[in-house]
């Protein structure tokens, strides 16, 4: 059963606060699918993340059910987490239109370590730009923490 395997701590300490993720999927035409999403846990079983409405992502993980996520933290926190997938809320509220996602929870199947000795990784990071960048940010916050807490 998926909920016997639990995030390592380093990793749900990581996933409380929430983090950029890299969300790897099959594609209908069967080659790798990635993009960039907010990953967030509040229980050690499960993996929440976002994911935009109407793409072929979306698509993917309706049709496979499965998906895998490449978590990169700070303090060579590097993880890769491969699991089934459903849809548990249909729309997060925090986002204004038009950005319109939904949240996904992965049970694990498989989770792996990817840390190296002697090296440090730097996590994936993103900076809003432009007029609205003060407000994106504020409705990030709050969408990563629904994420989470959904």
């Amino acid at each position: 059963m998926s909920e016997d395997i639990i995030l390592p701590d380093k990793l749900f300490q990581l996933l409380q606060t929430g983090t950029t993720a890299i969300l790897a999927t099959q594609g209908k035409d069967g080659y790798a699918n990635a993009v960039m999403t907010w990953a967030a846990s509040n229980v050690p079983h499960q993996v929440r993340f976002g994911v935009d409405l109407g793409t072929s992502t979306l698509a993917n993980l309706h049709r496979e059910g499965k998906a895998s996520l490449q978590i990169i933290g700070p303090n060579n926190v590097i993880f890769l987490i491969k699991g089934t997938v459903k849809t548990v809320k249909e729309r997060i509220d925090a986002l204004p239109p038009p950005h319109l996602m939904c949240i996904m929870a992965m049970s694990p199947t498989i989770i792996k370590d990817q840390s190296w000795v002697g090296v440090s990784v730097s996590p994936p990071v993103y900076q809003w730009t432009g007029d609205d960048a003060e407000r994106m940010a504020e409705a990030e916050r709050t969408a990563v923490a629904e994420i989470r807490d959904w």
